[in-house]
């Protein structure tokens, strides 16, 4: 087989539902990198947020904020933060309708408000500790995503007042909010530039709403992996189905492309 690059999503494709790489993936991808294939990871995740999977998995290549930082062997080869006066706006819509609003850079996550339920519950979904209080961070450092809590009844309004933004649901009470022309799909685009490797030799493995783009696009030219646990948008999109990611779906998936044999 010819030498491939693969993206990995995090949560739900490398991480089980106990928030642990199975050994099994680990093992599969090891295997794949010893035959020469090349190994990255794409996320909605910051890059603070990533490091424990990359240091365990000894990755140093992954698009990041689900596309709007993109790292390519330790060197940063496209950025893309949120604009200034889109974020003044943003957070000003947000406290006139009392809604928390979270933002993350290249280094940390910072919060509006000191405490709230919705952000809590977030943040515990995510085995993550409250974001520091700092209502002004934002105004001075590049902000690469901010996390929304809106319901879907709020959400069509924010849509209509920031048609700049994409809003991206990834929790029950909170949306990824990020550039409207950015996704893991840009991302890997920005990517394949900076390499010798073509769309046809991208091989992409997620499960989310932030995964249906990449997915979609790479099932064009290469091949897309949509787990057994992924949202039906994942699924119908996506070139293949693998097993639930507690049940080896990426490596059975890895060993049916001819990754790696069993």
């Amino acid at each position: 087989m010819n030498k491939k690059l693969l993206f990995f999503d995090i949560d739900g494709t490398l991480y089980n539902t106990k928030k642990i790489i199975p050994q099994s993936a680990k093992d599969a991808i090891k295997a794949a990198r010893e035959q020469g294939h090349e190994v990255a990871i794409a996320t909605g995740r910051s890059p603070f947020f990533l490091k424990e999977v990359s240091d365990e998995l000894e990755v140093d290549s992954f698009i990041s904020f689900n596309g709007q930082f993109v790292v390519y062997k330790g060197q940063v080869i496209s950025s893309r933060p949120i604009p200034l006066d889109v974020l003044q706006r943003l957070t000003k819509k947000a406290e006139e309708n009392n809604i928390p609003i979270v933002y993350l850079d290249e280094h940390q996550m910072t919060s509006a408000t000191k405490e709230h339920d919705e952000v809590r519950a977030s943040m515990d979904s995510l085995f993550y500790p409250m974001p520091e209080h700092d209502a002004e961070h934002y105004k001075t450092t590049a902000i690469y995503q901010s996390l929304l809590y809106i319901s879907e009844e709020q959400k069509p309004a924010f849509i209509e007042a920031f048609p700049e933004l994409a809003f991206i649901r990834w929790h029950e009470f909170s949306d990824d909010v990020i550039n409207h022309d950015v996704s893991k799909a840009y991302g890997i685009e920005q990517f394949i530039k900076h390499t010798d490797f073509t769309m046809a030799d991208v091989i992409v493995f997620g499960d989310g709403l932030n995964d249906v783009e990449m997915l979609e696009l790479v099932a064009q030219e290469g091949t897309s992996v949509a787990m057994g646990n992924a949202v039906p948008q994942a699924k119908e999109v996506a070139s293949i189905v693998t097993d639930h990611v507690d049940e080896d779906g990426l490596a059975n998936a890895m060993v049916k492309l001819g990754l790696l044999t069993k």
